[in-house]
């Protein structure tokens, strides 16, 4: 069974060695150092193709579309960049979120080309830890014969983010759009349930690796505190999903969180917490690679990217 399970990723892998090298999608890639041992670089998992209401619907149309106007963003479009957190230090090989897979856009799922381009193989990844468990977030974990992409991980989610998706009850109550979101959700949790541990706030998941509670995208959603001395790191997923509305006005509800209100309360606290101490932080669909800092501005917070 292992043989063969081996076997079909081996094909797989070489298939997207050759998929990379005519693939129009950009291979985004930032890093940086945190202490004098781990490394943080984000790779691509492609980006998102989305209707614009899907975020900004729920706004203030006339100041949303003033805003972006102001911004330089296309309001006709929603093209984020899925931006997958790799920690390496000397005993661990840690994916913050293991992308789309296969099954959810074409423009995303571009995971195991950049692994291939970096040089990195899907057995070696020693840990895969999940900020929440939408599909452009852990679908991913099943390759294209929905074997188990990352056979030597653990995989680690928050307990209340597992007990949602898992709940029978939710794929009734999360409302029409997203009943594949559930679905979807539920098949990869029960792939994954032989090699998956749980966590709480503030409990830390690995050496110098805390979880720190931005509920409100999903009711589970998790960032997590990478430190090392003085030296730290905010992996802030979905709970600041863009790089201009999020941080200029962060109480805008958006179309994507399943509670609006919980996910602005969250962005706050994440704001006020990253800029007074100075922190990094990194984005799953922040631009150019999704790391940078934040800094306040009178009563709103502005995005300043570090692309490498």
């Amino acid at each position: 069974m292992n043989g063969i399970s081996l076997s079909r990723r081996s094909f797989l892998f070489n298939a997207t060695c050759l998929a990379a090298l005519g693939a129009q999608a950009r291979i985004v890639q930032a890093e940086l150092r945190l202490g004098p041992s781990a490394r943080i670089t984000t790779v691509s998992d492609g980006y998102l193709s989305l209707p614009p209401d899907v975020v900004f619907g729920a706004m203030p149309k006339e100041e949303v579309e003033q805003f972006l106007t102001r911004n330089q963003t296309d309001a006709t479009k929603y093209e984020p960049e899925c931006n997958v957190t790799l920690y390496r230090d000397d005993e661990n090989t840690v994916l913050f979120d293991a992308g789309a897979g296969p099954d959810f856009m074409p423009t995303s799922g571009k995971l195991m080309e950049t692994f291939e381009v970096i040089g990195l193989s899907p057995e070696s990844v020693t840990h895969v830890v999940f900020t929440h468990a939408h599909p452009d977030h852990i679908w991913g974990v099943l390759d294209d014969f929905d074997d188990l992409l990352f056979p030597n991980a653990t995989h680690l989610i928050g307990r209340k983010e597992w007990d949602y998706w898992w709940n029978p009850s939710t794929v009734d109550t999360i409302g029409e759009d997203r009943t594949a979101f559930a679905a979807g959700a539920k098949r990869r949790l029960e792939a994954i349930e032989d090699q998956v541990a749980f966590f709480e706030d503030g409990q830390e998941i690995l050496p110098g690796i805390a979880a720190r509670a931005s509920f409100g995208h999903t009711p589970g959603h998790m960032a997590f505190e990478l430190r090392n001395g003085n030296e730290s790191v905010m992996v802030v997923g979905d709970a600041l999903g863009n790089p201009h509305v999020a941080f200029e006005h962060p109480d805008w509800h958006s179309g994507t969180d399943q509670d609006p209100q919980v996910a602005a309360a969250a962005r706050y606290s994440l704001l006020d917490q990253v800029s007074e101490e100075e922190m990094r932080i990194i984005g799953f669909h922040l631009p150019n690679g999704g790391i940078g800092r934040v800094e306040k501005t009178g009563s709103a917070y502005r995005f300043i990217g570090e692309a490498s």
